[in-house]
């Protein structure tokens, strides 16, 4: 029997504000444990929690970027379960009255492109962090993330594939990004991936018992993960055996799922309204400026610069994947209007080296003004491509003008015709027998004239001038 999957993603991603969601205590990450707490957050009896306005308006930046209907009112529910790294013995979330619902996007794949719905996005404080001792059997309780502002973005079933998935959380990765409300990081937790996937006869309309997996942490483990689970309920299936509805964890070093629990329904967290906190009320203007202050998207970007600068959507793609990637590329075309060498060079020259060493373009040394400016010294004729590529090199390691760089090390390139001369007719003389089997019609070989004149010339000979000298001599 041939089977279909039906896969839900539910993302939770940490929203970069300097304060947690309803107390005053810091979200930076990495603190010794437990240093950033309050009574608010260790959920002390008496005390009452105060929302973040920020937290708000960043997730309402996001239900924006995802095109979703924002919800005029919406309620903070109570959501109980126990713990140790949930000191209140509940979380606060949202249930019946979501921050948003009924959004999309659309992703790019092999398979083509996939319209993704999405069924809400809702707010909730993070709960603490159980570190594991690897030599005894206990674990330690870190609160310092309790408390820490979440959206959490729930998709339709609408995924078909484990590849799609991975996809999809890529895209949700680049928007929150793009809108500076998350650094997006799923190593450090600050996105986190749970996927409910079921299988179904293809063609078949209703859904099958779903499995919910846990502990993916990287886009890579989500597809692995899926790819897994597909394989081990397709077998069950065709072994006629029933699929349990449960909650699986991941094992990364094996590649396998495995199960954690029972798969909780929404009537077992025993949800109501938090009577603590009044109910959110966003008025016209509240989401206007919000609004306003949304920046440029992905997708919008990407189309603008397939128009305005003329480049190929695969080119406009990477470049706009990343908003400060997009950024450096403008900023280097303001300055140097070829947009297509532009991008090449940042494609294949600077993006090559920024993986090499796992840097990020905002910490690169080397600035839109230098690649601008190299690029001038290589369209003038001043250094080649490749003595260019090695300044560049050169910059990105230690710093530098590009200007600078060539005169100290005397690297400009060689294009008086005279001394060209001089170094061609030399190379030749010293070569009869390949200027004969040339003549003879073997042309391959005046690819060896070239190099030998580049290494007499420590590659500085302008190709151009040298393959039209070369040429001159050997075919008259």
């Amino acid at each position: 029997m041939d089977f279909e999957a039906v896969i839900g993603l539910e993302v939770h991603v940490q929203l970069k504000t300097e304060s947690k969601i309803f107390c005053s205590c810091s979200t930076e990450f990495g603190a010794p444990p437990n240093t950033h707490t309050c009574p608010v957050c260790l959920g002390m009896p008496g005390v009452l929690p105060v929302l973040n306005r920020k937290a708000v308006e960043y997730a309402m930046k996001m239900a924006i970027a995802t095109n979703c209907t924002i919800n005029r009112t919406n309620i903070f529910a109570r959501k109980h379960y126990f713990y140790p790294d949930l000191p209140k013995g509940y979380q606060i979330s949202q249930y019946e009255l979501p921050l948003a619902e009924h959004g999309w996007i659309d992703i790019e794949t092999k398979r083509g492109d996939r319209h993704i719905r999405i069924n809400r996005i809702h707010m909730e404080d993070d709960a603490g962090k159980l570190i594991h001792d690897e030599s005894r059997p206990l674990s330690f309780v870190d609160l310092n993330r309790t408390g820490t502002p979440l959206i959490e973005i729930v998709s339709e079933p609408d995924i078909r594939f484990p590849e799609e998935a991975a996809a999809y959380l890529k895209k949700i990765r680049q928007l929150v990004r793009y809108l500076k409300i998350s650094d997006g990081n799923m190593e450090e937790g600050s996105l986190r991936c749970d996927a409910n996937i079921s299988l179904r006869p293809r063609g078949q309309e209703g859904l099958g018992t779903k499995s919910e997996l846990k502990n993916m942490n990287s886009f890579k483990h989500v597809q692995r993960a899926l790819e897994y689970e597909i394989r081990r309920q397709t077998a069950l299936l065709l072994d006629g055996k029933e699929i349990q509805q449960e909650t699986r964890l991941y094992d990364a070093a094996k590649g396998v799922t495995h199960s954690m629990r029972g798969k909780e329904e929404a009537h077992d967290y025993r949800y109501f309204p938090d009577p603590d906190l009044v109910p959110i009320h966003v008025d016209e203007d509240w989401l206007r400026s919000v609004k306003e202050s949304m920046p440029e998207l992905p997708d919008s970007k990407k189309e603008r610069f397939v128009k305005e600068y003329g480049l190929p959507e695969y080119d406009a793609g990477v470049l706009t994947s990343n908003a400060d990637l997009a950024g450096y590329f403008e900023e280097c075309v303001a300055l140097f209007p070829k947009a297509k060498k532009v991008s090449n060079w940042i494609m294949v020259e600077l993006l090559k080296l920024l993986k090499h060493t796992e840097t990020d373009i905002g910490n690169c040394l080397v600035s839109p003004k230098d690649l601008a400016e190299l690029l001038g010294l290589v369209e003038k004729g001043t250094i080649s491509d490749k003595i260019g590529k090695k300044v560049l090199e050169q910059i990105f390691e230690k710093g530098g003008s590009p200007s600078q760089i060539v005169e100290e090390q005397a690297l400009a390139q060689l294009s008086d015709a005279g001394q060209l001369q001089t170094i061609v007719e030399k190379v030749l003389g010293e070569n009869p027998a390949e200027v004969e089997k040339y003549r003879a019609g073997k042309k391959k070989v005046f690819g060896f004239f070239v190099g030998q004149v580049m290494r007499e010339t420590r590659g500085k000979a302008n190709p151009k001038t040298v393959n039209e000298l070369l040429r001159r001599f050997l075919d008259n």
